[in-house]
């Protein structure tokens, strides 16, 4: 089955796809949770309270995780809060982070 040209689109879409993936297992490894797998996190689901339940003892290792993986320090708890939602908006300022 042949699908076509690889589109700009479809490219980006893959890398942000793999990029969510990576950052699910990256996730799971930093804060041991052994019984999840990558495919237990929804993308958009909240990463604490109701979501993986995550505390503020995570999100600081969710932070170093940023800073370790992908040299980006976020430094106004505030943006952390946003970026720190969900899989989706870690992978979005992950994304918005790298050069064009």
């Amino acid at each position: 089955m042949r699908r076509g040209p690889i589109t700009r689109k479809r490219l980006t879409y893959n890398i942000m796809e793999a990029l969510k993936l990576k950052l699910k297992q990256q996730i799971i490894e930093a804060l041991n949770l052994q019984d999840t797998k990558p495919e237990d996190i929804d993308d958009n689901a909240p990463l604490f309270g109701e979501g993986l339940g995550l505390d503020s003892i995570d999100s600081l290792e969710l932070m170093v995780l940023l800073e370790r993986n992908y040299q980006i320090k976020v430094e106004d708890p505030r943006e952390g809060r946003k970026i720190l939602q969900s899989v989706q908006t870690m992978a979005e300022f992950i994304q918005s982070k790298q050069p064009a």
